[in-house]
């Protein structure tokens, strides 16, 4: 479903890379992470290394169960085959957060860095 872009063995992460779901569905990395969210599922580093085309970073801690790692590969499955079968799920994402998707090019061009509140630094 994600393949693996080289062939050395993985150790505590891998990269895999999203770009045959950009050119077969027309979604990228950036809307599997958002839709991960619908999932309960923390986005994983995207675009990193930059030397894989849509790479997606999974990099799941030493306390993970192998439950929640079959979990997670089952989340992974389900969003593939929404890919598959509806894209705007994925492009649209995410749908069950309080905040919907950011404008993430706006926000590092044009940065709001207004607090609201009393500041507790320090």
């Amino acid at each position: 479903v994600l393949p693996v872009p080289h062939a050395t063995g993985c150790l505590h992460e891998f990269v895999a890379s999203g770009a045959h779901w950009k050119e077969k569905y027309g979604v990228r990395t950036l809307d599997l992470a958002k839709r991960l969210l619908d999932y309960g599922v923390h986005a994983p580093t995207i675009y990193f290394p930059l030397i894989v085309d849509e790479a997606v970073m999974i990099e799941p801690t030493e306390t993970e169960t192998r439950e929640s790692l079959d979990d997670f590969v089952e989340i992974i499955e389900t969003i593939h085959r929404e890919a598959e079968a509806e894209p705007a799920l994925l492009l649209e994402a995410p749908h069950t957060t309080p905040v919907g998707r950011m404008d993430e090019a706006r926000a590092a061009r044009q940065p709001d860095l207004s607090q609201l509140g009393p500041c507790n630094c320090g």
